[in-house]
């Protein structure tokens, strides 16, 4: 990668930062590799994370040979969506960081709302 491709990343991923730190809400950040997919419920005034969820996890690995697909997105979705009901939080704001909501990204998003999460 060019110095030039990853400032438009940094300068994406910066924007989209700064408008959902207006919110005062939860943030429901998500990163993807090829591999796997994270999700994870942060509050930003304390600076802890409150809830996780990941296909890393063992329960996800035997269910699914690939932790980086749109099946597994799903599942890591509505597995965040379960572990932020028993916490008690029921809005949040999503952040994808610099990636495009669509693909793996979308399916956890819809899981998520599916599972009773309200952006």
């Amino acid at each position: 990668m060019t110095m030039k491709h990853l400032n438009s990343i940094h300068r994406r991923k910066s924007r989209t930062r700064f408008k959902l730190s207006k919110s005062g809400r939860m943030r429901l950040c998500v990163v993807r590799s090829n591999l796997h997919i994270y999700a994870q419920i942060i509050d930003d005034s304390k600076g802890i994370t409150l809830v996780s969820a990941s296909s890393i996890e063992p329960a996800f690995r035997a269910k699914f040979a690939n932790g980086g697909n749109a099946k597994a997105a799903e599942a890591v979705g509505m597995q965040i969506a379960q572990r932020a009901q028993e916490a008690g939080i029921q809005e949040v704001v999503f952040d994808r960081g610099s990636r495009m909501y669509h693909g793996c990204l979308r399916s956890l998003a819809e899981a998520a709302r599916s599972g009773g999460l309200r952006f």
